[in-house]
């Protein structure tokens, strides 16, 4: 099941799922989150809440989209409540762009592994585990909180000290933390995991700089499993032109790492359940334009597509003004 979060023409929110190609309004409902809480109490699927509830008219989604009425497909009315983050070099192919990005010529033996690779090699030996052990640890980065979560069609801001903007095609899983602490994923979306990889590229230790930027997903919420193989398409769009493409691969067959891997990982620290809590967790990409030597500018718009996901998720570059900080002294 796909779902979408729009505001109708009123203002007023709307849910809506796919049906073939076209959407309908979800009777009675205002929000995914609101559907997740319903699961989780009657303890069913969030496709049994749909069902239940029942479908109404036809809403005009792509329309909805044009004129930035989409909403990202979990949101919350505190987001402070929503944590933004993900993994790297979970997917097979992904550590090459990295270790380009971080190796300098001559500094060492071709024999000699970096950082980068040994951790990818990590993935490779132990990322899938059997049932019932627990494979190697990811890499892991922290975004944000929901204040930085940007919905489809709205600008991406890059800060005015930021070297770079550059999108990372990626798989978003969504979960809600349940009253007891246990979370449940809600289920998949596209993101776009924006970074700044030039001042990663200076140190590897600027990693957690470089991905305290915000990042959007959706607009489609697909339910369910996520399909073992994906196949999609990233670009950047100039005035309309298309400077940058490129397919990019997800899903379990193109990974070095089970979801359920990556999952076990994040939420086994204790902070990650607490209840209310919504997660949007990234799960790595193998695919930049920033390997390929293209630089985003100001009102580029990066479009990341993939059949399975519907509707492409696209955002326009945004440079933010300059500000300045001060601290005060209490």
């Amino acid at each position: 099941m796909n779902l979408v979060q729009l505001m109708n023409a009123n203002g007023k929110r709307r849910v809506a799922t796919r049906v073939g190609d076209e959407f309908r309004q979800v009777k009675r409902t205002r929000s995914v989150l609101e559907l997740a809480h319903a699961a989780i109490e009657a303890k069913t699927s969030i496709a049994n809440i749909v069902e239940i509830r029942g479908l109404g008219k036809k809403l005009d989604v792509a329309a909805a989209y044009a004129e930035g009425r989409l909403l990202p497909p979990i949101d919350t009315h505190d987001p402070a409540h929503i944590h933004l983050t993900g993994t790297g070099l979970t997917h097979l192919g992904s550590a090459a762009a990295r270790d380009a990005m971080h190796r300098k010529i001559g500094d060492a033996q071709e024999e000699t592994l970096t950082d980068s690779m040994k951790m990818f090699r990590m993935g490779l030996e132990n990322g899938k585990p059997k049932k019932g052990q627990t494979g190697v640890q990811p890499e892991w980065f922290y975004k944000g909180n929901g204040s930085m979560l940007t919905g489809p069609g709205q600008p991406l801001l890059s800060p005015a000290f930021a070297d770079d903007a550059g999108e990372e095609p990626e798989i978003a899983g969504i979960y809600i933390i349940g009253p007891d602490g246990a979370p449940f994923r809600i289920g998949f979306a596209l993101a776009n995991e924006f970074s700044d990889h030039v001042m990663e590229r200076v140190n590897y230790l600027y990693l957690a700089h470089s991905k305290l930027r915000p990042c959007s997903i959706g607009p489609e919420l697909i339910t369910g499993d996520l399909p073992a193989d994906i196949r999609g398409t990233s670009r950047i769009l100039r005035k309309n032109k298309t400077v940058w493409e490129k397919p990019f691969l997800s899903g379990e067959d193109n990974m070095s790492h089970t979801i359920a891997n990556l999952e076990h990982h994040h939420f086994k620290y204790a902070v990650f359940r607490q209840p209310g809590d919504i997660h949007v967790h990234m799960f790595g990409t193998a695919t930049l334009s920033f390997a390929d030597g293209v630089k985003a500018e100001n009102g580029d718009v990066f479009e990341i597509e993939a059949p399975a996901f519907g509707l492409p998720l696209r955002n326009p570059l945004k440079t933010e003004k300059p500000s300045k900080v001060k601290v005060t002294a209490l």
